[in-house]
This record gives structure tokens, C-alpha cells and sequence, in this order.
């Protein structure tokens, strides 16, 4: 059972509308790595979550988190719609193009491009589930798999990515309300990604899963000759500077090998014959009689 109480967990509003910027913001609810993604993401992962109680329960907590975050960028991108009159989207748009055409240096300007005509014609002034160019939130964009240490590096990329973008949309804005806003959800965002540090942690520590995912299966079936080899794909051998070049593998159990003139390990695969019923023949091949 959800509880919603009527305050925002934290929000300042925008002094300005800005609709241009209002669309930007978008990519923070209906994106990728945006909150309705990790909120789904979670809530899922701690539903299926069959771990020990104490994962179950932070997962659903910071997923009943996200829900508030969403509000609070739903409220923000409502506000920065509310009372924009017409002439200030014209001139946004405008404005943009002629930046793009006289190569102009203002990026918000040559990005952001004019006001999504959905705010207006389909949520009356109101966020959408979309990201910032009107594609639909998608529930593929989740993972939920079940193996725990999977899933919270999974978790891990998915609040890096996210927190990268709120700083990118953070420093967009001249807003003092827009900037003080992000300037929280970007601090939850480095309490998650520390979060999620620590659960992995967790997990590895209590031999509840192990490097590689997933640790149940027997290593001896793996080409264990291949295991740990780095190969070099390209020019240059640059890469075997690197710490998964040489040395012990981070899993333990191994040794990295830089392998630098990687060769072909199989055979040429020669492609069948072509399948009269596919060709319009109608033919069947006779056969040869040969058992």
C-alpha cells in the first residue's frame, strides 16, 4: 500500500516560465536513466527481490523515493509552463534557429529548440511520460532480473547516467528555483550511487554473489583458457598499459593475458545451400538414395 502526502520532498519554484527549457527537462522523467526508469526499476527488483529482507527493503524505499521525484519534476515543468505567453515561445524558437544558422556559441539555445507542442496539445501545460524529443517512456528501458549483483550495477549505471544529466540540465539554467531544485536531486543522486556501492558490497561480502555473474555457474564448463585473455582488436597496443592487461583478474580467480595479435579460433563457415521453397522453385532435392 502507497501513502502520498500532499508536500513535495523538496521543491523551489522557477521565477520564470521557460517552456523551452520545460522540454528539456523531460529527459529526467521519461528518458532512459530518468526517474519513471529507476522508479520502475527498483519497485520491480524489490517485488521479485527473494534475497534477504534488508535488500527487499531498500529497494522498495528508494523506489517509493522516486515516485516523489517524479512529482517533484512533474510540479516543475507544469510551473515552468504555467503563464508562458505565446510571443516568448516564438521568440525561443526563433531564437534558436537563428543561433543555429549564424553559428551561434550559446548551446541552450542551438539544443533546446522550441517548446514541445505536447505540453500544450496533449497535457494541457503539463508534464508528459516522454523524454526531452517526445519519445514515449518505455518499460523495456527497466532491468529486473533477479540476480542481485546484476541488478545493482545495473542501478549503479543507471543513477551515474542520471546524475550526469541533471548536472548538464543544471548548468543550462539561470534560474535560481530550476538550480536549487536540481541542487537536490543531484545530492540524492550521489546518495544512491554511494548506495549502491555499499549493496554491492554487501552482497559480495555475505557470499550472496560473486564476480562473474552469475556465480552459479560451474566454471569448469567455460573455456577457462579464454577467461581472462585481453584482446588486442585494433591498432596500437596502447591498451596493454591497462589493469586488464596483466596481472591477478578482479575476480580472483585468474590471470589477465594481453594477448596482442589475437587469431581466429574457428573454422570458415561455408553457408548451406540455398532452400528451393524460398527461391520460387517449388522444388524438393531429390535424394540420393544414399542412407
Amino acid at each position: 500500500m502507497f501513502y502520498h502526502k500532499k508536500q513535495l520532498q523538496y521543491f523551489t519554484p522557477p521565477e520564470q516560465p521557460d517552456p523551452i527549457y520545460a522540454k528539456s527537462m523531460q529527459e529526467l522523467i521519461g528518458g532512459v536513466f530518468g526517474e519513471m526508469t529507476v522508479m520502475m526499476q527498483y519497485l520491480f527488483q524489490g517485488w521479485n527481490c527473494r534475497g534477504p529482507a534488508k535488500y527487499r527493503d531498500m529497494l522498495l524505499d528508494i523506489g517509493t523515493e522516486e515516485i516523489g521525484h517524479i512529482e517533484i519534476l512533474a510540479t516543475m515543468i507544469a510551473q515552468l509552463l504555467d503563464k508562458a505567453p505565446v510571443t516568448a515561445q516564438e521568440e525561443g524558437a526563433k531564437d534558436a534557429v537563428v543561433g543555429a544558422v549564424m553559428g551561434g556559441t550559446n548551446p541552450r539555445d542551438i539544443i533546446m529548440g522550441a517548446m514541445n507542442p505536447q505540453h500544450a496539445i496533449v497535457a494541457g501545460l503539463g508534464a508528459t511520460t516522454s523524454d526531452s524529443v517526445g519519445f514515449p517512456w518505455n518499460g523495456r528501458f527497466i532491468v529486473a532480473s533477479g540476480n542481485l549483483l546484476a541488478d545493482f550495477r545495473s542501478n549503479l549505471h543507471a543513477e551515474t547516467q542520471g546524475r550526469l544529466q541533471a548536472v548538464r540540465l543544471y548548468e543550462m539554467s539561470n534560474d535560481p528555483g530550476v538550480k536549487d531544485t536540481l541542487s537536490f536531486l543531484i545530492a540524492r543522486d550521489t546518495m544512491h550511487q554511494n548506495q549502491w556501492l555499499a549493496a554491492l558490497e554487501d552482497l559480495e561480502a555475505e557470499g550472496l554473489e560473486s564476480t562473474p555473474v552469475p556465480s552459479s555457474f560451474p566454471l569448469e564448463l567455460e573455456k577457462r583458457e579464454v577467461a581472462y585473455q585481453f584482446l588486442n582488436m585494433s591498432e596500437g597496443e596502447e591498451s596493454a598499459q591497462g589493469r586488464w592487461a596483466k596481472g591477478p583478474s578482479m575476480d580472483g580467480k585468474g590471470e589477465f593475458e594481453y594477448v596482442a595479435n589475437p587469431q581466429p579460433q574457428g573454422p570458415a563457415v561455408e553457408p548451406p545451400p540455398p532452400h528451393p521453397h524460398l527461391h520460387g522453385t517449388g522444388k524438393t532435392p531429390q535424394s540420393s538414395g544414399q542412407a
